[in-house]
C-alpha cells in the first residue's frame, strides 16, 4: 500500500522505483503521425520529380526498358552487339539452308557381321534395333540399347536355311520383320526372331502366275506398306509382283504382272510402294520402270520403257518424301531421278557410279534435299563411298569413304537422322552426330563410354587398395622387427643379470 501511494502522489520518482523493482521502465510513449503533413509532403516530393523529369532526361529515355547500362557500355557498344548477333544468326541460318551440315557422319560405330557380303539392313521404328542379313544366310539381331563395349548381336539364325538373304524391313509398328530370301517364301518373323508367317508357294506348272497362290520362283525384293501394318509387297523371277496380308498365309491378295513392249513377260528386280501407299513401282530386268495404282492390277498407270539399259538390273527404286520424285538405282552405274507426273524422260542423271550387286540401294535425306548410293569396288583396289548428290542441282557435294570393299546398302533413317552402310566385307557400319542425330546407335555408345569409367574408376580403386595394403604390410613388418629386437635385447640383458648375479 505505502509503494502504490508513494507512485500515486510522486510520479517523479518512477525512475527511483524502477531502479529499487529492478525494471528499466514502465513504457514509452505511443508515436503520433500527421498524416495531413505526409500526405503534403509526398505531393510535392512528386510534382518536383514530374518538374525534373524533362529536364533531365533524354527523348531516347522514354524508350529505354530494364535497368540502366552499366558504367562504360554505351549505346554504340550495343548496337555493334546487337549487329554481330544479327550476323551469327545470318550465319546460322545459312548452316540450316545447307543440306550437307546436316549429314552426320562425325562419328561411327562399327558392326561385325561375318564375313561375306552384308546384302540386307532393318532398322525399327524407334531405333533401337538393327537387323543384318547377309550372303552367309544369317540373320543377326542387334539391340543397341543392350549391347556393351564389344557390340555383339544378341541373336543370329538362318530363317532361310541356305538361301541368301536379299531385304529385310520392319514393320511401320516395328513389331513384325519381313525377310525375303533366294527362295520363293518371303517369311515374317517378330522382334525376337520367332516365325509369324510363311508365304505359301505356287504352283510352278501353271502357265499363268496370276491363278497360282504364291510366287513360284527366287525372289528379288520386297517392302511393307507404309500406312497398312498388315500388308507387304514382293517381287520374283516368276514375272510378278505381288501383294499380302499379314492375316492371310494361304494366299496372295492381288497379282501384278510387268510387260515388255511385245506383251511378254519381264522379270522384276526390285519394288516398294508410293510413300502413301496407293502406287506400286517395279524396276525390272529390260530396263523399264512400271507403276500401278494399287487397285487397279491389270494395266500401268506411269511407264518408262528405257529408263536404264536393257539386261541390267535396277537395284533399287524409291520416292521422295514429298511423293513427287523417284529415284532408281540403275544396274548400268547410273543414278536418275524422275517426276512420275513426266515420266518420258528423267529428271538428272549421275553416271559413273559403279555398282556390282542387285540389291545396291539409294536413299532420299530426312528433309528430301539430298540423295545418297553406294558405289561397288573389286576386292582391294580400292574403297566403297557413299556419294551425296544435291536432288536439285544433282552436283555430288559429299562423300564418305565406308571400307576397302563396296559399299552394299544404306540406309538414312528420318527419325534418328543416322546412316546405316552394309558392306561387302560383312561389316555393318553406322554413322551418326553425337548432335543432329537421336538415339540408336548412341545408345551403346553412350554404354561403352560409361562402362569404361566404371572400369577405370574400378582400376584405380584396386590400385589405391594394393598400395595401402603394401604400406601396411610394412609397417607390421617394421613393427614385428622392432618387438623381436626388444624381446632379444630384453632376453639377452636377463641372461647377463643372471650370469653375473
Amino acid at each position: 500500500m505505502d509503494c502504490v501511494s508513494l507512485h500515486v502522489e510522486n510520479p517523479s520518482k518512477d525512475g527511483d522505483i524502477a531502479a529499487i523493482m529492478g525494471f528499466s521502465g514502465f513504457g514509452k510513449k505511443a508515436r503520433t503521425f500527421d498524416l495531413d503533413a505526409i500526405f503534403e509532403q509526398t505531393r510535392r516530393t512528386a510534382i518536383e520529380r514530374s518538374q525534373k523529369l524533362p529536364a533531365e532526361g533524354d527523348e531516347d529515355d522514354d524508350d529505354l526498358v530494364g535497368p540502366p547500362l552499366p558504367p562504360g557500355y554505351s549505346g554504340r557498344m550495343a548496337e555493334e552487339e546487337e549487329e554481330d548477333d544479327e550476323e551469327e544468326d545470318g550465319m546460322q541460318d545459312e548452316d540450316d539452308d545447307n543440306p550437307v551440315r546436316k549429314i552426320p557422319d562425325t562419328h561411327e560405330i562399327t558392326l561385325q557381321h561375318g564375313t561375306k557380303t552384308v546384302s540386307a539392313l532393318g532398322l525399327d521404328p524407334s531405333g533401337a534395333r538393327l537387323v543384318t542379313g547377309g550372303y552367309d544366310y544369317d540373320v543377326k539381331f542387334w539391340d543397341f540399347a543392350g549391347m556393351d563395349a564389344s557390340l555383339q548381336a544378341f541373336r543370329s539364325l538362318q530363317p532361310c536355311e541356305c538361301h541368301q538373304i536379299k531385304s529385310l524391313q520392319y514393320s511401320i509398328t516395328g513389331d513384325v520383320i519381313l525377310v525375303v530370301a533366294g527362295n520363293a517364301q518371303a517369311k515374317v518373323l517378330d522382334r525376337d526372331g520367332f516365325q509369324v508367317l510363311e508365304c505359301v508357294k505356287g504352283d510352278q506348272y501353271i502357265v499363268d502366275m496370276a491363278n497360282t497362290k504364291g510366287h513360284t520362283a527366287m525372289l528379288n525384293c520386297g517392302y511393307w506398306h507404309p500406312k497398312i501394318k498388315e500388308e507387304f509387297l514382293t517381287c520374283s523371277n516368276d514375272g510378278t509382283v505381288r501383294t499380302w496380308d499379314l492375316n492371310s498365309e494361304k494366299k496372295h491378295k492381288a497379282v501384278f504382272k510387268p510387260r515388255s513392249q511385245q506383251g511378254k513377260r519381264v522379270t522384276p528386280t526390285c519394288c516398294t510402294y508410293s510413300r502413301d501407299g496407293k502406287l506400286i513401282a517395279a524396276g525390272c530386268q529390260d530396263g523399264t520402270i512400271q507403276i500401278w495404282d494399287r487397285n487397279l492390277s491389270v494395266h500401268t498407270k506411269f511407264h518408262c520403257r528405257q529408263a536404264h539399259v536393257p539386261g541390267t538390273d535396277t537395284s533399287c527404286i524409291t520416292f521422295s518424301y514429298d511423293g513427287t520424285t523417284l529415284a532408281s538405282r540403275g544396274g548400268d552405274d547410273t543414278l536418275k531421278t524422275w517426276d512420275i507426273r513426266n515420266f518420258k524422260k528423267p529428271l538428272n542423271v549421275a553416271s559413273g557410279l559403279t555398282n556390282f550387286f542387285p540389291m545396291t540401294d539409294c536413299s532420299f535425306s530426312p528433309d528430301d534435299q539430298l540423295l545418297v548410293t553406294g558405289t561397288s569396288v573389286k576386292k582391294d583396289e580400292g574403297n566403297g563411298k557413299l556419294v551425296f548428290f544435291n536432288r536439285t542441282s544433282f552436283q555430288k557435294v559429299y562423300e564418305i569413304e565406308v571400307a576397302n570393299a563396296s559399299a552394299v546398302r544404306c540406309l538414312w533413317h528420318p527419325k534418328l537422322n543416322q546412316i546405316m552402310v552394309g558392306t561387302s566385307n560383312g561389316l555393318a557400319k553406322v554413322y551418326y552426330d553425337p548432335v543432329k542425330s537421336q538415339r540408336g546407335a548412341k545408345l551403346c555408345v553412350v554404354k561403352s563410354k560409361r562402362k569404361e569409367k566404371q572400369a577405370e574408376t574400378l582400376t584405380q580403386d584396386y590400385i589405391i587398395t594394393r598400395e595401402l595394403h603394401v604400406v601396411f604390410v610394412q609397417q607390421i613388418s617394421h613393427g614385428v622387427a622392432v618387438l623381436i629386437f626388444l624381446l632379444t635385447f630384453t632376453y639377452t640383458v636377463s641372461v647377463i643379470y643372471v650370469a653375473f648375479s
